[in-house]
């Protein structure tokens, strides 16, 4: 998965196997939940809400427009797309196991530290909350940034496929800080509740880190990112085979008609 939002596509045809199914996901991870259009309106307010409140750092708040911008800086100068509209955007081809691969990050990543920070706030516990927010907030700008790439066509599959990329590396770090400070931060009382509050924490976020760890350095770098620079220069000199026969028949009838 791309992130919890994957760009998923038919390989080349060279590349295809049987028994694989074509699954075409709207946006980690790499990607990974276009299917989740439903909640993006609930996405977008915990983004708003973790905005105001103030649990994530300014460099969390800010990193978004940056990568926003840089992306676009990408599409235009680096990376310009040469994809036809309405043409397939998708980069990856998952078969079911992939797909229970990326339901599998999907809760661990979104809806079990969602529950977490609700839980959190329920029970008055700010250091919980204060810790997984981060990376729920880039997360819930992943999707969304995702799912948004994936509809237009002026993004090519390599600025697609650094979008989790990018997003993953900085996560990464936050659940590094979430897991420090569940383990060190946090010390287990006699009441049985609570222990079972701070193991759940604890477990949560180890298993987050482990899983976009492996995601970041198993699927996205070695096999996300170059098929997306592989099917991106494919298109690309298409696109210049057929300029370049477009251009002497230009020449031609031009001409016949000076003549």
């Amino acid at each position: 998965m791309s992130g919890l939002s994957l760009a998923v596509a038919p390989r080349l045809e060279s590349e295809m196997k049987e028994g694989e199914s074509d699954v075409r996901g709207q946006g980690l991870m790499g990607g990974v939940m276009g299917s989740l259009r439903v909640i993006e309106l609930q996405l977008v307010a915990f983004i708003l809400v973790f905005s105001a409140s103030g649990l994530v750092p300014l460099v969390d708040l800010v990193s978004p427009v940056f990568v926003s911008l840089y992306l676009l800086a990408l599409s235009r100068w680096a990376f310009p797309s040469y994809r036809k509209p309405g043409n397939a955007a998708e980069v990856f081809h998952g078969s079911r196991m992939f797909q229970l691969y990326v339901m599998v990050g999907t809760t661990v990543g979104l809806f079990l530290p969602l529950s977490y920070v609700l839980g959190g706030f329920a029970r008055g516990d700010q250091e919980a909350v204060r810790s997984a927010t981060p990376h729920l907030f880039l997360l819930s700008f992943q999707i969304l940034s995702e799912n948004i790439i994936m509809g237009l066509s002026i993004f090519s599959q390599p600025v697609r496929a650094l979008v989790p990329l990018l997003y993953t590396v900085r996560r990464v770090f936050l659940l590094i800080d979430w897991t420090h400070a569940t383990f060190f931060n946090s010390k287990v009382p006699k009441n049985p509740r609570v222990q079972i509050w701070i193991w759940f924490g604890r477990g949560l976020a180890s298993a987050n880190l482990i899983y976009f760890t492996i995601n970041l350095f198993c699927f996205l770098i070695p096999r996300f990112l170059p098929r997306a620079f592989e099917r991106y220069f494919k298109e690309r000199a298409e696109y210049h085979g057929k300029v370049a026969e477009v251009g002497p028949q230009k020449k031609e009838k031009a001409q016949k008609k000076s003549d």
